[in-house]
C-alpha cells in the first residue's frame, strides 16, 4: 500500500468518538527511575485537548507496580505475590495523585476504576462496570483504569494491562484503542537487535504474521509486542482499530488525531458484535468445557446455529447452568466460548442425545439447545 493509503485510515481516526489510551510502566516510571511526571503531564494535556474536541477517553494505566518498586527502593521486581500486592498499594497512592493533579490544570475530574477479571467475567459486575463507565464519560469525567494488583491473584489477575485495554475496549464498545509503549511500533524484527528491522504501518488485527513478528516484555511490565498484538485482536471482536505507538513521540495523541502516519495501525475486520457476545468472547477464564464432534463445529462455524447435544461428545471441567464454558474440537482446539444451559451432571446424561430423547434422559426439558446461539461466540 502506499504512504496516501495509509494516511486515508489515519484520517478515520479524526471520525472515532470514543478512545481507550493505554499507557505503559516504562514509560509511566522512566524505566523504573520514578514517575515521570513530565511525560504524565504531556500526554494529559493531550487527553484533555481530545476531550475538548468532542471524543470521550477512557484511560488505561499500568505503573502502579513500578512506582511502588521505585517509592520502596527496590530494583528488581518481585516474584512473591504478597510483596507485588504491597508495591503496588503503595505506588497507586503516587499514580492517581500525579493524574488528579495533572487532570485538574484543566479543570477536568478524574475516577479511579480498579479491575480484577472477576470483575469482568461475572455478568452483574461487568453490567455495573459498562454503566459506571457510560456515567462517567456523559459527566466528562475520566476514568483511570488499573488492574486491582492489590488484591488480584494468579487465578484471577489479567496478567497485562494491553489485555485489559482491549477488554475495557470491548466494555465501553470503543472505537480505538492506543497503546502507548517504548517502541515506535510493530516492526517486522526486533529493531533493538536487527538494525534492518521495518516498521509496519497498517495490517488487520487477525492476521497471524504479527505475532511472530512481536518480540518479549521488558523487565518492568509484563506485556511485550505479543501481549499488544493479542490485544488488538480482542479488541477487534467489538469493532475497534488498535494503534500501537511510541509514547515519547512528541504530541503523539494528538498527532494520532490529526492523521499523521505515527505507530501500527491495527484494523478490526469484522462488525461489532452484540454486548452479549463481547462479554463471553472477553473471558480469559472458563468454568468448564465441551467436545465437540466435527458435524457440530461445522454447523457453529458455517450455519450460525445453536450447540446442540447430540454434537456434543464429552463434559470436562465443574460448571453450572449459565456459566461460560470453552467448546473445543477433539484435538483441544478452542472454536468457541458460550453461558451453557445445562449443569456438568446434566450435560454428561445428555451426550450425543438427540432433542427428541432429551426429555426422556432428563425428565423435563427447559432448552433442547447445550447453549443458544445468542449467547454463543465463535472463536
Amino acid at each position: 500500500m502506499s504512504t496516501e493509503q495509509f494516511q486515508a485510515s489515519r484520517h478515520q481516526l479524526a471520525s472515532a468518538k470514543r478512545w481507550v489510551i493505554k499507557i505503559g510502566s516504562a514509560l509511566l516510571t522512566n524505566d523504573g527511575k520514578g514517575l515521570n511526571r513530565e511525560g504524565m503531564q504531556s500526554w494529559v494535556d493531550q487527553i484533555a485537548n481530545l476531550i475538548d474536541a468532542g471524543h470521550e477517553v477512557v484511560l488505561v494505566s499500568s505503573g502502579s507496580v513500578a512506582e511502588g518498586m521505585t517509592r520502596l527502593g527496590w530494583k528488581k521486581r518481585p516474584d512473591e505475590l504478597h510483596q507485588l500486592q504491597a508495591a503496588a498499594a503503595v505506588g497507586q497512592m503516587g499514580l492517581v495523585q500525579a493524574y488528579e493533579t495533572s487532570f485538574a490544570k484543566h479543570g477536568r475530574h478524574t475516577a479511579q476504576i480498579l479491575l480484577t477479571h472477576d470483575d469482568l467475567s461475572d455478568r452483574k459486575r461487568y453490567l455495573n462496570a459498562r454503566g459506571t463507565l457510560r456515567a462517567l464519560l456523559q459527566m466528562g469525567v475520566v476514568p483511570i483504569i488499573n488492574e486491582n494488583d492489590t488484591v488480584v491473584t494468579d487465578e484471577i489477575c489479567f496478567g497485562d494491562n494491553d489485555t485489559l485495554g482491549a477488554l475495557v475496549a470491548n466494555l465501553v464498545e470503543a472505537d480505538v484503542l492506543v497503546i502507548l509503549t517504548d517502541q515506535d511500533g510493530l516492526f517486522t524484527a526486533d529493531p533493538r537487535s536487527n538494525p534492518d528491522a521495518q516498521i509496519i504501518y497498517e495490517g488487520r488485527a487477525s492476521d497471524p504474521q504479527f505475532a511472530a513478528m512481536a518480540g518479549g516484555g521488558g523487565a518492568l511490565g509484563r506485556g511485550g509486542m505479543v501481549t499488544k498484538v493479542r490485544a488488538a485482536t480482542l479488541a477487534a471482536r467489538s469493532g475497534a482499530d488498535t494503534v500501537i505507538v511510541g509514547g515519547r513521540i512528541d504530541q503523539v495523541i494528538t498527532r494520532l488525531r490529526e492523521g499523521e502516519l505515527l505507530g501500527t495501525l491495527l484494523l478490526a475486520d469484522q462488525a461489532p458484535v452484540a454486548a452479549r457476545k463481547q462479554w463471553i468472547a472477553g473471558h480469559l477464564q472458563t468454568h468448564g468445557e465441551l467436545i465437540l464432534d466435527a458435524g457440530a463445529i461445522n454447523a457453529l462455524r458455517d450455519g450460525g446455529r445453536s450447540l446442540l447435544p447430540i454434537g456434543v461428545i464429552a463434559a470436562n471441567g465443574r460448571f453450572e447452568r449459565g456459566e461460560v464454558v470453552a467448546c473445543k474440537d477433539e484435538q483441544g482446539r478452542i472454536v468457541a466460548k458460550g453461558l451453557v444451559n445445562y449443569s456438568r451432571e446434566q450435560a454428561i446424561k445428555i451426550l450425543r442425545t438427540p432433542t427428541s430423547a432429551l426429555e426422556a434422559a432428563l425428565g423435563s426439558v427447559a432448552e433442547p439447545e447445550m447453549i443458544h446461539r445468542d449467547n454463543l461466540v465463535v472463536l
